[in-house]
């Protein structure tokens, strides 16, 4: 128990300290719209691209727990960006005002668990009854599909706010999905995720354990 109490303390103390960051604006290539990196105290517009960030802040949180106890060492993709312009407030600091995106991110994580390679997408809607297709881009399918034919573990965490329940569910239910369905869906039943996925509960300590659904995928 002592043992298992100084793990969460270094790992909530490692949390804590590394969530301030600096706001960042990035530019997309050829006119397009910019993105802005808000700040606590400013409101966050609800989009497909941001819902995302409550869930990814708990994955990331789960998995330097992971990586502290030694389970896996599962980490967030790094956004390929192209940097344009940076700032130096001070000799010690920079900071990038401008940035454009170079291509089209994969997955948002992948790491190594009892050996075996891990690739999977994190997913947030506010839908009660469904998940809507169109926020799983045809890039990230067939990414995911490139990594399962591999041999490696692939699914994608759905985290349905309005209801509080997170589940997981292995990429080959959403190609068998899709390809039974095709034209005549445009979403993912919650009743299919559930019947084919399995249920992962967030613990008081804010981490998602979900390597113990992962196990049923081994």
């Amino acid at each position: 128990m002592v043992t298992k109490a100084l793990v969460f303390l270094i790992f909530y103390s490692k949390c804590y300290n590394s969530r301030q960051r600096r706001d960042k604006m990035i530019q997309y290539p050829k006119g397009q719209k910019q993105l802005s990196r808000t700040t606590k105290s400013q409101t966050i517009q609800t989009n497909y691209s941001s819902r995302g960030m409550g869930l990814e802040n708990i994955l990331n949180q789960t998995n330097e727990l992971y990586r502290l106890q030694k389970r896996a060492v599962i980490h967030k993709k790094p956004t390929p960006i192209q940097v344009v312009k940076v700032n130096y407030p001070a000799r010690s600091a920079a900071q990038i005002t401008e940035a454009y995106y170079r291509h089209a991110s994969t997955t948002d994580y992948n790491g190594v668990y009892k050996g075996r390679y891990i690739d999977f997408e994190a997913k947030e809607t506010k839908n009660k009854t469904s998940f809507p297709l169109k926020n799983i881009h045809q890039h990230q399918l067939d990414h995911m599909k490139e990594c399962c034919e591999q041999g490696g573990i692939v699914f994608v965490i759905f985290y349905f706010s309005s209801l509080k329940e997170y589940y997981l569910l292995e990429y080959k239910m959403i190609e068998e999905f899709i390809k039974e369905s095709i034209s005549t869906r445009q979403s993912i039943p919650l009743t299919y995720i559930q019947e084919k996925g399995k249920p992962i509960q967030l613990s008081l300590q804010m981490t998602l354990n979900y390597l113990d659904a992962v196990d049923t995928l081994l």
